[in-house]
């Protein structure tokens, strides 16, 4: 990784030197896939702050890590850190999107199903999930409850009355204490009430 400094009068110390490059050797581990990285150090300092904003292109995206703190190496350390978590987080979104899509933007073929297990086209390796898993994954959603509609508050043994239909739990507001509650059927019979 190509490293340049700006706003450093002289070299770094050479012992916050190497402790740099340790951590630059680290980030470079992350990044270095594709070519190598040039990264862009800026040191500023305010009367005993030091302030150290890194830079550097990764994906199409400029990553920029900022840290400020008394001592220098803290600074540039803190900047590192937010830089490799972009990195990380940067890497991930562009290797679901890779997943997702196959190089000219078409979605990949599902996985054929034989004898209960996922296989890959050439059907020579088994894949590590079930194709049921990857059904459910899909069919799974979440629906949000409009609060427009709300049913008016009742007493507990309204609710108990509701259950009666074999429910195994009601939501429902208290018209007694203005809460919510939550009444829960226990396999012995019995109820729980959980109150907010």
């Amino acid at each position: 990784m190509n490293i340049t400094y700006r706003g450093i009068a002289q070299q770094l110390p050479a012992q916050l030197q190497k402790k740099v490059d340790v951590k630059f050797g680290k980030l470079s581990k992350l990044l270095e896939r594709r070519g190598e990285k040039e990264a862009h150090v800026a040191i500023t300092t305010e009367r005993h702050l030091h302030h150290a904003e890194i830079t550097l292109q990764f994906y199409d995206h400029q990553l920029v890590g900022e840290g400020a703190d008394t001592d220098l190496y803290t600074a540039m350390s803190i900047a590192l850190d937010k830089l490799e978590s972009q990195a990380v987080k940067q890497r991930g979104k562009w290797r679901e999107k890779a997943r997702r899509h196959n190089g000219s933007g078409r979605k990949q073929a599902a996985p054929e199903v034989t004898s209960g297990k996922a296989v890959r086209g050439n059907g020579t390796k088994p894949a590590p999930t079930s194709a049921k898993l990857i059904e459910k994954a899909q069919a799974q959603r979440v629906f949000r409850v409009n609060h427009m509609n709300r049913r008016k508050p009742m007493t507990l043994d309204e609710a108990m009355m509701e259950m009666e239909g074999g429910r195994d739990y009601m939501v429902y507001r208290d018209s007694d204490r203005e809460c919510v509650s939550v009444l829960v059927r226990r396999r012995d019979g019995n109820f729980d009430l959980i109150e907010s």
